[in-house]
């Protein structure tokens, strides 16, 4: 596509109208390679591999696109400088290879090197800051052995008190000794790499159809229901990739997901002031473990995460305890100027990692913590014959999609090469220098890559779609009404919650309701 195009990629383009007309040609219609049940990162991931290989594929999610875990992470695609401590080395090597793919190859208008700070502040020892120092140039030497060239990831360094002051203003000054700068991969939001992933997939020739509810596996396919109808039917296939994330277990018998829950607060972002970079914590009588302040550039910041094991059933959207919200507060207030105060948390999210367990069913008190749970992922092949991805993290959803695919190919024998996608540019994507050309605003080139221009032009020909939907918050009713035509938006929940993220903060989300509300009503008439 050219910087300067004005329409979407061509075949990219995911709607009401086009859900409808797929979702009865896939109904008791021909038999397709695969279906995939699940539209996170992974599942979106494993529709575009499939597809790219010329693979037939089908993709199916019960509620919207990135509607479960993929929305909620921190936004970070890391180098896998955590799971070298833990001496899983093939884990942070995954890591850094597909931090580098995404960085420099697949979505470079959605994923940017980011700057965080740790402060030495007294609660950091010199042999902890040595032990932290030591750990940021082994994950430079990932980046290294990863390929990733020094200019898409600067080389961490050591700051001053005035240096880390200046980067992070609303530090404490008081003997506070300098700092340590490192950088990582950042994604401007998770939910729209699901979105370029499922458009990427639908230009290969996938059909894309949220609101679709599996409710019965088998290696031939699955029975489903049509979300919005209630209708059902069968969806036939020659192999089935169960994507579904925690809930995995409910659709394939065997399945054991031992759920850890992240949470994050959301804070204004003038509560802290200006921050050039994000923050690493140190969580306090903790030597690997911190808490991120991570600035999103639309008057917001988030501070994560927590890691606790959830049991019981999986809810569609998990509820933050406040006991997550104390001790986040705790953690920041241990470096700060002035605490963050609990009326300061304007919204909060959390997300359930889908991590395998992988120890006994009955498990005693000395089970492992959920921060102890390998990160590793692992593809496993029912009894049924129903494949099944689970585990793994966001940063490498494009592996475990890979890998996927693969043993559909060959459990299956299906007719397909190997996967493309580590050099496959997702919807948007260009060379830096073809991003800084695009005469659009910044941020919408780094929301919608090459699209940027046409979602601008929607605007131009309509200034009252130029309009904030909020005063101080930056998504334009352009950027509402381009969801609904070609990111498979359909109601007002989609385009607030993750199409934009405005939902995060409830009374943000009150205020946008009737905006979002008017427009998804023009687009169901054909005026929008």
């Amino acid at each position: 596509m050219s910087p300067t195009s004005s329409s979407p990629a061509a075949g990219a383009s995911l709607s009401a109208a086009r859900r409808s007309r797929e979702l009865t040609e896939a109904v008791g219609g021909p038999v397709v390679d695969v279906l995939v049940v699940g539209l996170g990162a992974t599942g979106a991931g494993a529709a575009l591999d499939a597809a790219a290989r010329g693979l037939r594929v089908i993709a199916v999610d019960a509620h919207d696109l990135a509607f479960g875990t993929s929305r909620w992470s921190s936004k970070l695609i890391h180098g896998g400088l955590r799971y070298l401590a833990s001496a899983q080395l093939d884990v942070a090597h995954e890591s850094a290879v597909e931090r580098g793919v995404l960085l420099e190859r697949t979505a470079p208008h959605l994923v940017h090197a980011q700057p965080f700070v740790l402060p030495l502040t007294p609660l950091v020892s010199r042999g902890q800051a040595a032990l932290a120092w030591a750990g940021f140039r082994a994950g430079d030497t990932l980046r290294l052995a990863a390929r990733t060239a020094r200019a898409t990831l600067p080389a961490p360094r050591r700051l001053s008190a005035v240096e880390t002051r200046h980067l992070a203003p609303a530090l404490r000054s008081d003997r506070l000794r300098g700092g340590l700068l490192s950088w990582d991969g950042r994604l401007t939001d998770d939910a729209r790499l699901v979105t370029a992933l499922a458009r990427t997939a639908a230009a290969r020739g996938a059909r894309v159809l949220t609101r679709t509810r599996a409710l019965e596996l088998t290696a031939a396919g699955a029975r489903i229901r049509d979300e919005l109808t209630g209708e059902e039917g069968e969806i036939r296939a020659r192999a089935v990739i169960n994507a579904s994330g925690v809930w995995a277990g409910a659709l394939v018998d065997g399945i054991r997901v031992r759920p850890s829950r992240g949470t994050h607060l959301v804070l204004r972002s003038d509560r802290l002031g200006p921050l050039p970079a994000g923050l690493h914590v140190p969580v306090p009588g903790e030597t690997n473990r911190f808490v991120l302040v991570l600035p999103q550039g639309d008057g917001r910041v988030y501070v994560g995460l927590t890691d606790e094991p959830v049991d019981g059933d999986v809810p569609d959207v998990p509820e933050v305890p406040e006991t997550d919200v104390g001790f986040l507060l705790d953690v920041l207030g241990s470096v700060l100027d002035a605490p963050v105060h609990r009326e300061d948390v304007v919204g909060a999210f959390a997300g359930l990692r889908p991590l395998l367990d992988t120890t006994s069913a009955d498990r005693s008190d000395g089970a492992p913590r959920t921060a102890d749970i390998s990160r590793r992922h692992a593809v496993l092949t029912s009894s049924e014959g129903v494949i099944t991805v689970v585990g793994g993290k966001l940063t490498t959803y494009r592996r475990m999609a890979e890998d996927a695919v693969d043993a559909a190919v060959a459990a299956r024998r299906l007719d397909a090469g190997p996967s493309p996608t580590a050099a496959l540019p997702l919807v948007g994507a260009a060379a830096p220098h073809a991003l800084s050309a695009l005469r659009a605003p910044r941020r919408l080139v780094h929301r919608y890559g090459t699209e940027a221009p046409a979602v601008h032009a929607l605007a131009a020909r309509d200034p009252r779609l130029g309009e904030r939907v909020l005063a101080d918050h930056p998504v334009t009713g352009a950027e509402l009404v381009w969801a609904l035509r070609h990111e498979g938006a359909l109601d007002e929940s989609d385009l607030l919650d993750r199409r934009t993220r405005i939902g995060l903060v409830h009374e943000d989300r009150a205020a946008a309701l009737d905006a979002a509300r008017a427009l998804v009503g023009e687009a169901m008439a054909g005026r929008a």
